[in-house]
């Protein structure tokens, strides 16, 4: 009967720390669970525009690296013209990322010659 009358007693103690537990910590787990539900959206649509983004980046790289090669061999060899192509084709960012996602990022999908971006 004791043994009884005992757990009964730590089953209550223990739905008390519980309930006490969620009503000073309930609130921060929610925005906890919220938060983490929006990261995980983020990172999944990350990961499906990248299966998008990353073909067509590396297909206008390669395009442009061609390009360039060809406007090197046009134009005599002339290097600043060559430059040009390739840095915007080949230049700019391979991966979104979720800031980029997200829009907090400018997405370059191509390359800048110009030093202060």
């Amino acid at each position: 009967m004791m043994k009884k009358r005992n757990k009964q007693v730590t089953a209550a103690l223990a739905g008390l720390v519980f309930s006490a537990t969620m009503i000073v910590a309930g609130p921060a787990l929610a925005d906890d669970v919220d938060r983490a539900k929006s990261d995980a959206g983020l990172g999944l649509a990350t990961v499906v525009a990248n299966i998008f983004y990353i073909p067509v980046k590396v297909a206008y790289a390669i395009v442009g690296g061609v390009t360039g090669g060809l406007a090197y061999a046009m134009t005599a060899g002339n290097q600043q013209v060559a430059e040009r192509v390739w840095v915007s084709s080949v230049g700019g960012d391979y991966v979104l990322t979720g800031d980029m996602v997200a829009g907090e990022q400018k997405i370059q999908f191509s390359g800048t010659t110009d030093p202060d971006l």
